[in-house]
């Protein structure tokens, strides 16, 4: 079956408020032009990002104008708050493998993005470098641009300040299935290993109550007592999740760490059906600890069955990030790399901001970051959420980009504002970007420019549907697509993107 069919044509298409600072720096070798600057303090205002007195369009005015005519865009920003969430890309992996293709709710683009191993240079200290390039799709006047963003190589584990996680354990009884408890056990004893003697660890179980398992606890000369807390969980019962994070906040609170990296490390497939099921009264309990004790919260997900969007917004509402595990090698890398590398942070209430050029641009789209959206005025605003990012990350956003005809040259500029996470000073870097370092095609651009490229193209075949979104232009059939994904995999060396190729071919599949 055809994965691309036409979808119905809106007059006004939405524009998902994006990355305000992130067109950055011209692509490396690509030829445009790049201007970075480092801009400190809350009342900057200068371009790209709108001083106060400046009118904001509405979102549905981002798409549909200047199209037909000469007119500026009514509004040329996309603003939103970083995220490096790969939840939603592991648990449709997980899903085509068992057969079944993933409900479209569950299918965050950006999310598939992130997912893979970018190119991206490293800034020498804090803070991010910036990346910026694009390639022209088939169809005309139309091209993707990426924009990435990269934090410092994480430094050596003895570098980084302590750590008091509080690991809050699903033990209910779906959670018995093959793959779940069983699973995060495995991963959960590898990380005990590999963490720090000055680390401290408290376990948190959940079923019908809670329980504090073992309170904050030192590594060093405790190892044992704590592979023996792991080795002792069991599955029980119903899942009361209300109840697992309040009292593993408050775990956490009581254990709370001056001087370290504080955070609540929720593992469950997210299906609460006993106790307060109501997701906003957990997710206040998550802002109110969150505000008060600077906690913030990583979200493991698992389970063939998994409440995805629930562990989505406690993540968000807690300033963290989720993953999914579906086997050993995934759990490994969440555990053992992934929350690692979020011991540390690189930068608070992260934003972004890009302003398009309203004389050669006719239409832009960010591709995902659907709940990722802050309003153009609040890109300045240090009181509002941004994302939480650490060493070692990087950071990728995609745009749908309509030039409109015959023009040449300023493309967009843009600049990504984070705060110091220990003096909560704002930074920010700026650049752009010239039409004229555009790429003559997507599939003559840079391999890993590609790889983002098929990602995107897959996550928006798996939202064939919803017709909230339009199709991305120049989408390939699934065959090509495959194809494409199939010798990236060869020329990239990369098992991440052959793993990609085969979910490919399983989607193909599952559609037939």
């Amino acid at each position: 079956m055809e994965w691309y069919r036409a979808r119905r044509t809106r007059s006004a298409l939405v524009a998902l408020a994006a990355a305000g600072g992130l067109l950055l720096t011209a692509c490396a070798g690509g030829g445009g032009s790049s201007e970075k600057s480092s801009v400190d303090g809350p009342n900057h205002t200068g371009y790209p990002a709108p001083g106060p007195a400046e009118k904001q369009g509405s979102a549905e005015n981002r798409f549909g104008q200047g199209i037909e005519s000469d007119a500026p865009v009514t509004d040329h920003l996309s603003t939103f708050a970083l995220d490096v969430d790969t939840a939603s890309y592991g648990y449709a992996r997980r899903t085509l493998a068992d057969g079944r293709l993933p409900d479209p709710s569950t299918i965050r683009p950006e999310e598939f993005v992130n997912s893979f191993r970018q190119d991206y240079r490293r800034p020498d200290g804090n803070g991010f470098s910036v990346t910026v390039d694009g390639a022209r799709t088939s169809e005309p006047n139309w091209s993707l641009v990426r924009v990435g963003l990269a934090t410092r190589t994480a430094q050596r584990t003895g570098e980084r300040p302590p750590a008091a996680l509080t690991f809050v354990i699903d033990v209910s009884g779906s959670m018995d299935e093959p793959g779940r408890l069983d699973l995060a056990k495995r991963g959960l004893d590898t990380m005990a290993d590999q963490l720090r003697d000055d680390d401290s660890v408290a376990i948190v179980t959940f079923s019908e109550e809670a329980e504090t398992v073992l309170p904050m606890t030192r590594l060093g000369g405790h190892r044992g007592e704590i592979h023996d807390a792991i080795g002792g969980l069991e599955a029980q019962a119903s899942t009361n999740l209300g109840a697992g994070v309040e009292t593993g906040y408050a775990t956490a609170v009581e254990g709370l760490r001056k001087g370290a990296t504080n955070r609540v490390v929720l593992v469950s497939d997210a299906l609460a059906n006993d106790g307060d099921t109501d997701p906003d009264s957990i997710l206040e309990r998550i802002a109110t600890d969150r505000r008060e004790h600077g906690i913030t919260l990583f979200g493991v997900g698992v389970g063939s069955d998994y409440g995805d969007a629930l562990m989505e917004r406690l993540a968000d509402k807690g300033d963290g990030h989720t993953a999914y595990v579906s086997d050993d090698e995934s759990a490994r890398k969440v555990f053992c790399t992934q929350l690692p590398q979020n011991i540390e942070l690189t930068a608070r209430d992260a934003k972004a901001q890009v302003a398009f050029d309203p004389h050669t641009v006719a239409d832009f789209r960010l591709v995902g970051y659907d709940d990722r959206q802050v309003a153009d005025d609040d890109f300045r605003n240090d009181h509002v959420d941004g994302g939480e990012v650490g060493p070692g990350h990087t950071v990728t956003a995609l745009y749908a980009v309509r030039t409109k005809p015959g023009t040449d040259g300023h493309l967009a500029t843009a600049t990504v504002r984070w705060l110091d996470p220990e003096t909560r000073d704002p930074h920010e870097e700026t650049g752009a970007l010239e039409t004229g370092s555009l790429a003559d095609s997507v599939w003559s651009a840079s391999p890993r420019f590609q790889v983002t490229a098929v990602a995107a193209y897959f996550a928006d075949a798996l939202r064939q549907g919803d017709e909230r979104w339009s199709p991305l232009p120049g989408a390939p059939g699934p065959g090509e697509l495959h194809r494409h994904a199939t010798d990236l995999a060869r020329s990239t060396e990369d098992k991440a993107v052959g793993e990609l190729a085969r979910a490919i071919e399983e989607a193909d599949r599952g559609r037939g």
